[in-house]
């Protein structure tokens, strides 16, 4: 039997995260449980903290119920060191495309997340290897990768 779960990513901005993660993956904002204006307010009937609160939107999910829900989460320390563990976006539509296809498709979708607030790190390509992909860091820091 598969596990149902989620991402939890540390930030500073949950709403600004939620946001940027929703365009890029094409996921809607999850909505407030039932009975709640805001997640602030679920989240104070909960009993989380008053300090921790105020992050707006902190959690989105798949549209079509397929992929895992990504939960945005306040901490008050900021990024030090490179993720352990990171997306990856797939772009290029497979190896069966034509390598330079690929990286146009590639390239592109960089480009779209970089006026998203996404910053490009570098190409990831290698001589003699069937392989392109880019990698980035969201709006705060955090690493990921288009292939």
């Amino acid at each position: 039997m598969t596990a149902n779960f989620q991402v939890c990513i540390d930030c500073a901005d949950p709403d600004r995260l939620a946001r940027f993660w929703a365009s890029a993956l094409g996921y809607e904002l999850e909505p407030p449980p039932a009975g709640f204006a805001s997640w602030d307010d679920y989240w104070r009937q909960v009993g989380v903290p008053e300090d921790e609160l105020g992050g707006g939107a902190d959690s989105i999910v798949d549209p079509d119920g397929q992929g895992p829900r990504l939960m945005f989460h306040i901490v008050p320390e900021g990024k030090t060191i490179k993720n352990r563990i990171h997306l990856d976006i797939h772009a290029s539509g497979g190896r069966s495309v034509p390598i330079e296809v690929r990286r146009q498709r590639v390239d592109a979708e960089a480009s779209r997340l970089a006026d998203l607030g996404a910053t490009r790190v570098r190409a990831l390509q290698e001589e003699g290897l069937d392989h392109y992909a880019v990698a980035m860091r969201d709006p705060e820091g955090n690493e990921f990768d288009i292939n």
